[in-house]
């Protein structure tokens, strides 16, 4: 394999310590998270207590400001499974857009409090009636003196049954032109007329916290505009490509880790008297999951250093998000075809790989809107 040239010595101790973190804090309660439907809130305040949360951000706020170490965290989530676990969104998403166009007050108020694991936050952006085209949103900020009064509902809420904080994207003029009305706006969950659904019943992902928000005549003040009113869809585009660069890294490391649980397998269970390894049809196939993951992580690494260097383009981005979660469902599926009927079983990771996966090829924007974004740089 190409050796990794991306990280330092200490990005490689801090995945040591990651790794053993999540095999000695989340791994024992994943299944219990996944009954309840979410994570307990402690494991949110125990990862602040060790610095895991908002890596990225300046040190003044608590992080590093090195975006490596929430790569490596990314990394290893995936390749454990524990997809319950909501800190990418939270650290790698929401602080972004509070650090890169919030006011003083608003970054000295929320990303100290995001780091230490006080508050929990989640992004608003779609609605029952609006997925991948958030010029359609249909929820309202409408000002009134001093204050916004918003209405509406969001609905596949990362994060929302357990979070404190929501950006919420919001219509806040009616100029007709789409782009130009939205804005985003910070609301606290213990505003009046503010509440949350039950979590989703999901196919997968069942430990995820992912529910529905609804806004009944929810007043905040003008000082929780992020930005300035009307340029919420030109911030959202410029982190967008970050977040489907997020599921590009995920896609790759957990294909990875069920790729290497299934030469195991496959070297330990036994068909007519031989291991199902000595097959020539499961060695050609695993040398061709092998080299298609090599492909993609030589792909997804590039990705990455642009995006250090602040210069991954939006068609990128798109690339990375569609052809790696294409690949991680093609690779799980073959895994589960060669694990047998035991791959149906739920006790066995390559299962919940399956189940979890699919999600992948549809939020940050489906593939298929990848893939028109990457048609309009033609």
């Amino acid at each position: 394999m190409i050796p990794r040239t991306l990280f330092t010595s200490d990005h490689e101790d801090f995945r040591k310590t990651t790794r053993r973190f999540i095999e000695e804090e989340i791994l024992p309660h994943h299944e219990r998270w996944e009954a309840q439907q979410h994570v307990d809130r402690q494991i949110w305040n125990r990862a602040g207590e060790l610095g895991m949360l908002n890596m990225s951000m300046p040190e003044a706020f608590g992080g590093t400001g090195d975006r490596l170490f929430s790569v490596v965290q990314m990394e290893e989530l995936a390749r454990a499974g524990a997809t319950g676990i909501g800190w990418p969104l939270h650290s790698e998403i929401v602080a972004h857009y509070i650090n890169n166009f919030g006011s003083d007050e608003q970054k000295a108020m929320w990303l100290p409090k995001m780091a230490s694991g006080e508050t929990v936050t989640a992004i608003a952006m779609t609605e029952p009636g609006t997925g991948s085209d958030l010029q359609g949103v249909k929820t309202r900020a409408v000002a009134d003196g001093d204050d916004y009064v918003i209405n509406g509902s969001k609905i596949f809420i990362t994060n929302g049954y357990l979070c404190d904080l929501v950006v919420v994207v919001a219509k806040t003029g009616d100029s007709g032109e789409g782009a130009k009305d939205i804005s985003l706006i910070l609301v606290e969950a213990d505003r009046a007329g503010f509440t949350k659904g039950k979590p989703l019943k999901k196919v997968g992902m069942h430990a995820q916290d992912t529910c529905e928000l609804f806004f009944e005549n929810v007043r905040v003040p003008k000082s929780n505009l992020l930005g300035r009113e009307g340029m919420g869809f030109i911030m959202l585009m410029q982190e967008l490509a970050w977040e489907r660069l997020i599921i590009a890294i995920t896609s790759i490391a957990g294909a990875e880790a069920v790729l290497e649980q299934t030469q195991e397998y496959t070297r330990s269970r036994k068909v007519f008297g031989k291991p199902v390894a000595g097959f020539q049809n499961t060695r050609f196939k695993l040398a061709e999951l092998k080299t298609e993951l090599a492909i993609g992580r030589v792909f997804v690494d590039r990705c990455i250093e642009q995006v250090t260097k602040k210069k991954l383009g939006v068609d990128d981005a798109a690339m990375a998000k569609y052809w790696t979660s294409d690949l991680m469902c093609k690779v799980i599926d073959e895994c589960v075809q060669l694990h047998g009927g035991y791959g149906y079983m739920m006790e066995y990771p390559v299962a919940r790989a399956w189940i979890d996966a699919r999600a992948q090829r549809i939020y940050g924007g489906t593939n298929e809107i990848m893939k028109e974004l990457i048609a309009r740089t033609l």
